[in-house]
């Protein structure tokens, strides 16, 4: 984060911190329904349901989570962004529909720029670089290993232009190395068909591949975040292991339409900071890696922006392309 932005983001939240009744702000009148891209039982709905739950209880009406799933989170946020701007239709935006989609699909359908209210990033997530039980199990002995067959050691993804295969990207250009993208219609066929040895590697998310690299099912190369997340601890990333700057972090955030009332956003905002501070929160997004969360409604804002304009680099750079 640039130190000009760092000093705007600190100053704004002393703002608020200063402003008793703006801090406490307006409550949606309810019941509020929190919008999940993805099935029921995944990274993204999981941490919904973990704010969805303090916050119901914080403010003693009815927060429910609805699970829009399909075409990787574009579904809910379409209808989040045309819901009305009162506060009770939120969502938990997601990495794929509100910072790489954009540079993906030229029509949408709706504007990540102009058609939410960032109100607080919940978390960012790291990948983890994950290899077969057949594969290399060190980031030196792939990289040999691309150098010598290159384009031909593939890598499993969800689907092309998703997190997992820009991860996948975003290392190839890293390490100036050529891999086999092999992309697949979700997470669990990657996960199958790396622990049968089918594929060689890929990037998948920390909460997805645990179970199966604390199983001993595959083995875990690096992590994509710019510093070891606590729940791995022994895993490098792969910044450290030669290439600084790197990351492919995936990430969860609350947003809501735009126009919603400063106030009511400045309340959800308080909430959620509060909700995330608690002990038994923090420890269940340890559990998944998920960390970094909180700030204020501009630091998230921010924070998206930049990811939209990183990941657009790199997409017309690599000339990814998805069917409409």
């Amino acid at each position: 984060m640039h130190r000009r932005h760092f000093l705007s983001t600190v100053a704004a939240a002393g703002a608020l911190c200063a402003n008793p009744a703006f801090a406490q702000g307006k409550l949606p009148a309810g019941p509020v329904r929190i919008l999940v891209g993805f099935s029921a039982g995944g990274g993204t709905d999981i941490l919904a349901r973990i704010i969805a739950n303090k916050l119901n209880v914080l403010w003693g009406i009815p927060v429910i989570v609805e699970n829009k799933a399909g075409a990787a989170g574009l579904i809910a946020a379409a209808e989040a962004a045309k819901a009305a701007p009162d506060g009770n239709t939120l969502m938990m935006g997601h990495i794929n529909a509100l910072g790489i989609a954009p540079a993906l699909y030229p029509k949408l359908g709706f504007s990540p720029d102009k058609d939410f209210a960032a109100i607080a990033l919940v978390g960012q997530t790291p990948q983890v670089l994950v290899a077969s039980p057949k594969s290399a199990a060190t980031l030196p002995a792939l990289l040999e290993q691309l150098k010598k067959k290159p384009g031909e050691v593939s890598f499993g993804s969800s689907g092309t232009g998703s997190a997992q295969h820009l991860a996948l990207a975003l290392f190839e250009q890293s390490a100036n190395v050529s891999a086999l993208h092999v992309p697949y219609r979700g997470a669990a066929n990657v996960m199958t068909d790396l622990v049968g040895s089918q594929i060689d590697y890929a990037f998948e998310g920390m909460t997805t591949a645990s179970p199966f690299i604390k199983g001993g099912k595959i083995n875990a190369i690096a992590q994509t975040g710019l510093k070891r997340a606590k729940a791995f601890a022994d895993v490098p990333t792969v910044a450290e292991q030669g290439y600084p700057g790197f990351n492919a972090s995936i990430w969860f955030g609350l947003v809501g339409p735009a126009r919603m009332p400063a106030d009511v956003v400045a309340r959800i905002n308080n909430d959620v900071n509060q909700v995330l501070k608690m002990p038994d929160v923090v420890s269940r997004l340890e559990e998944f890696g998920a960390e970094d969360g909180g700030g204020t409604p501009q630091r998230f804002d921010a924070f998206m922006r930049d990811e939209r304009a990183k990941w657009a680099r790199l997409i017309q750079a690599r000339g990814i392309k998805v069917d409409a």
